[in-house]
């Protein structure tokens, strides 16, 4: 029979073992983030400039191989065959609509801008499609045409005007005898824009945003955009043509600003940007305030007492009759 005083030890002895559990217990993240080990040595800008100015194409329209759950919305790898030209390239070769492409030649294509990169090579080449259709992937063999720049309106970049400020562009990079991967090069900066306090420049390339790889420009405006606040950190690593280096971001902040200040009847003021205006009472006593003021752009008024009213705006130039 036991007592108080043996289960009193049972229970100390129990929780100091317990403890010594928990001191073995060690963690780790539950998805592995991949790191980018790269030197400037090991990477070239692939040259998809062809002197003739024509391009290739598969003869297929893309989308992001986005999930079929309503309730559970993620992209997923590779990108979905929303459009085949029928008898091109990607038709002749046995691909179909609803077809998710996984790689070409190598190449993971988990946006559509890889494989619009792609096709800025100037020779025209088998390019082998690792292709999924429901459960089974399969190979393909694409042998694309080629078509000229000049036939259809060409993508300069992709513009990110809030977070980064700045304007990119998809790029191959190829990273020693590895197969290339999209990356996005700076192609513009504006005013104001972070990249300028982090000495990030025109031709710079990203290839990592918290040493998670890039797969596309839009990949890089999306993320700035969609998984950080403004004002937020982050911290990008680039290739700037001699180095790999890592820079920390500090994403454009709007700033704050007072919008509404009330004490009740004794003081209120408002404040909006758009339209720009402003309006402050004193005293607001309902039927009439001691004073208010309100101004809309450059058009302002004055009330005191409700009796004593004045105003002024930028008035109007009209042109009159000989």
């Amino acid at each position: 029979m036991c007592t108080s005083e043996t289960k009193r030890g049972i229970t100390i002895f129990g929780l100091f073992q317990l403890s010594l559990l928990a001191g073995c217990v060690s963690y780790e993240p539950a998805i592995l983030v991949p790191a980018l080990n790269l030197s400037a040595e090991d990477i070239t800008i692939a040259d998809t400039a062809g002197a003739s100015g024509a391009r290739i194409d598969f003869g297929v329209e893309l989308s992001l191989n986005e999930s079929d759950s309503l309730s559970n919305i993620e992209i997923l790898p590779g990108v979905r065959v929303r459009g085949i030209s029928a008898n091109g390239p990607a038709d002749s070769a046995g691909i179909q609509l609803g077809d998710i492409i996984l790689s070409i030649n190598g190449t993971l294509t988990n946006h559509p801008d890889v494989v619009e990169a792609l096709q800025q090579a100037p020779t025209i080449e088998n390019r082998l499609f690792n292709v999924r259709r429901n459960t089974v992937v399969f190979e393909a063999t694409v042998i694309p045409r080629t078509i000229n720049n000049n036939a259809a309106p060409r993508e300069l970049y992709r513009i990110d005007p809030i977070a980064s400020r700045a304007a990119y562009r998809t790029e191959m990079v190829s990273i020693s005898a590895q197969p290339a991967i999209a990356a996005a090069r700076v192609v513009d900066v504006y005013q104001h824009s972070p990249l300028r306090d982090a000495a990030i420049k025109v031709g710079d390339v990203i290839l990592a945003v918290n040493s998670v790889p890039l797969n596309s420009a839009q990949d890089l405006v999306s993320r700035f955009n969609s998984e950080f606040d403004l004002g937020e950190t982050v911290t990008v690593t680039i290739f700037d043509g001699e180095s790999v280096l890592e820079k920390r971001v500090y994403l454009w902040n709007p700033g704050r600003r007072v919008s509404a200040i009330s004490f009740g009847p004794l003081l209120r003021y408002q404040s909006s940007v758009e339209p720009d205006s402003k309006s402050f009472s004193l005293l607001d006593l309902w039927l009439f305030s001691l004073y208010s003021y309100n101004r809309v752009d450059e058009e302002k008024s004055h009330s005191i007492l409700g009796l004593i009213n004045y105003s002024s705006d930028l008035g109007e130039l009209i042109e009159e009759e000989n």
